[in-house]
């Protein structure tokens, strides 16, 4: 057995919400910076530049690169073989939350957390709770990945429960019109996480699970390799371009997660991201 201390999950997950944050991924980067090379409208090549000085300020100046920094969401991987060391009896999810409370308050960063959905909507002033998600695996690791989520683009998201006799062209059709839904105000360009297979709720959360996978990482299926190349395609074709104002940059990527599902259903879940796409994950 491993013991990991809880205080370093939490200053762990501190650091997560503050540096994803500020500081936009890599992969994100390279994603807008290929876009510039490839874009055939000069005001969408403006505003792709745009959001790289953006990206540059942010990180520079250690302040958030949008302000609205977003639901706390975490996918864990937890060990088999890991138990959590100090922390008086709280669990794994209080350290999460404990780090996120910290992270939001010492890095400025919005809280936009409401305690109750419908009834009072009064704000917790703590970005919590998190949303977690917690998977055990064999071993003795323990991996976090965080994704600050802002409203703008999770409102855009989308489900549908397919006929299973539906072909790959209605999934196509359809994934792409919940893109073009989502307009200006989701803050293209996007990156598309899509969910096929699994049941109501799983679906939904594997299409956000897959906005985790670097924008350069092609599913290792290669059917379903092909088919995120063949969305990307027409969603870009769609031109509805970077900040809805035009271009050949709707989305910077299509990122699909594939379960298995019952044999009456075909579920598939679109779960939309901004072209602010903070990620970040650490194994421990």
């Amino acid at each position: 057995m491993r013991t990991i201390e809880y205080t370093k999950i939490v200053d762990a997950v501190e650091k997560m919400c503050i540096e994803a944050c500020y500081i936009l991924e890599e992969d994100v980067i390279a994603a807008i910076e290929k876009a510039v090379e490839k874009e055939s409208d000069s005001g969408a090549r403006e505003i792709l530049g745009q959001l790289l000085e953006n990206a540059e300020i942010a990180e520079r100046d250690l302040i958030p690169l949008c302000q609205d920094t977003g639901l706390a969401v975490f996918f864990v991987e937890l060990g088999s073989e890991v138990v959590l060391g100090g922390g008086g009896g709280k669990s794994l999810s209080d350290a999460i939350n404990e780090g996120v409370e910290r992270g939001y308050e010492r890095g400025y960063l919005r809280k936009s957390v409401v305690a109750d959905p419908l009834k009072d909507r009064v704000n917790t002033k703590t970005n919590t709770p998190a949303i977690i998600h917690i998977s055990q695996m064999r071993g003795d690791g323990l991996k976090i990945s965080f994704m600050a989520k802002g409203g703008g683009c999770e409102n855009k998201s989308a489900f549908k429960m397919f006929n299973p006799t539906a072909e790959k062209g209605e999934i196509i059709d359809w994934v792409v019109e919940v893109v073009r839904e989502s307009g200006a105000n989701a803050c293209p360009p996007f990156v598309v996480g899509v969910g096929i297979g699994g049941d109501f709720e799983q679906c939904c959360i594997v299409s956000k699970k897959a906005l985790l996978r670097k924008l350069d990482e092609p599913n290792k299926d290669v059917f379903y390799a092909e088919l995120e190349n063949e969305i990307l395609a027409k969603v870009n074709s769609l031109g509805l371009g970077p900040q809805g104002l035009g271009g050949d940059t709707t989305a910077l990527g299509v990122l699909i997660e594939a379960v298995p599902c019952h044999i009456a259903s075909l579920p598939v879940a679109v779960n939309i991201e901004c072209h602010s796409h903070r990620h970040k994950s650490v194994t421990l």
